[in-house]
């Protein structure tokens, strides 16, 4: 038991010094511009990840595919939970539901899948991520600014490196190898720069209402345990998929989510940072028990 619990604080012990390091940066008031630093990962840094990654990756399509179909069931369970759940507390829809909706499966999830379950977990993980993220940037955005627009869906960089993926992956196709160590390099980035900028966010946030911070994360493990559950039955999986899944469900909310509610309904903006700030620590003390039990 001390051996594993040992192997799971190695896994967690390294995210939490890079965010810590982020930390330290807006602490110490070391300039960080979060926007341009997301701008970056968003539009180089995860595309080249996503290619180069899964075109290495000795993955079959069809279960990639089948990981892209739990994901989007997982944030639709959190969104019509999350819904009902909001309506039943008398809390605001379009403040908290798309934190509720979206996991940070890409600052938090992929390290630690990567850490914990090797390449192939983070091939999983990459799935959920390119699922979150196109929610994220779509109906995460819409939903507090009560507005809809496809634009942003149609000019995302991640829809054409998935199909780019798809495609390699699918005809087993190599990329040139200039381009392929160019795209591992860009993509090298945005790991360490996600767990900075996750750290230098959570540094800058604001808590209003710590009890409702505490009841929104409760609220967000339970529906997650379920969702991970119902999905690990209705797909049948195992293994390194069955631990990518729960790991990606158990994410804490997205920290992109606080820049579209401190946007469109800033009397929000703190509420949100304190529920993503405690379901964030929170997450730290249920990895260990998750990967040491559940995974």
């Amino acid at each position: 038991m001390e051996h594993l619990f040992l192997n799971v604080f190695n896994v967690v012990l390294p995210v939490l010094i890079c965010a810590g390091i982020g930390y330290g940066l807006a602490l110490t008031k070391t300039p960080f511009d979060n926007k341009v630093i997301g701008g970056i990962v968003s539009k180089v840094g995860y595309p080249t990840l996503i290619i180069s990654h899964l075109a290495t990756t000795n993955l079959d399509v069809s279960t990639f595919l089948d990981m892209m179909s739990a994901a989007a069931l997982a944030v639709a369970g959190f969104g019509v939970l999350g819904f009902v759940a909001l309506k039943m507390l008398r809390l605001p829809v379009r403040a908290f539901l798309t934190p509720l909706m979206h996991g940070n499966v890409g600052n938090i999830g992929l390290p630690i899948t990567l850490l914990a379950l090797g390449d192939a977990g983070m091939a999983y993980t990459m799935a959920f991520v390119v699922v979150v993220l196109i929610s994220i940037f779509t109906v995460g955005m819409w939903i507090p600014a009560g507005e809809f627009s496809p634009k942003k869906l149609a000019t995302s960089p991640i829809i054409y490196a998935v199909a780019a993926s798809l495609i390699l992956m699918s005809t087993g196709t190599s990329l040139p190898q200039p381009i392929a160590k160019s795209f591992d390099i860009l993509g090298g980035l945005s790991i360490p720069l996600m767990l900075l900028t996750l750290g230098h966010t959570l540094a800058m946030l604001k808590i209003s209402s710590l009890g409702r911070a505490v009841l929104l994360t409760g609220l967000h493990l339970l529906m997650a345990v379920g969702i991970a559950s119902a999905l690990i039955w209705f797909f049948g999986f195992t293994g390194t998929e069955r631990g990518a899944l729960i790991l990606c469900c158990l994410m804490p909310s997205s920290v992109a989510t606080y820049l579209f509610i401190d946007q469109h309904l800033p009397e929000y903006g703190p509420d949100v940072a304190g529920f993503i700030l405690v379901s964030t620590l929170t997450t730290i003390l249920v990895l260990p028990v998750a990967l040491s039990i559940w995974v």
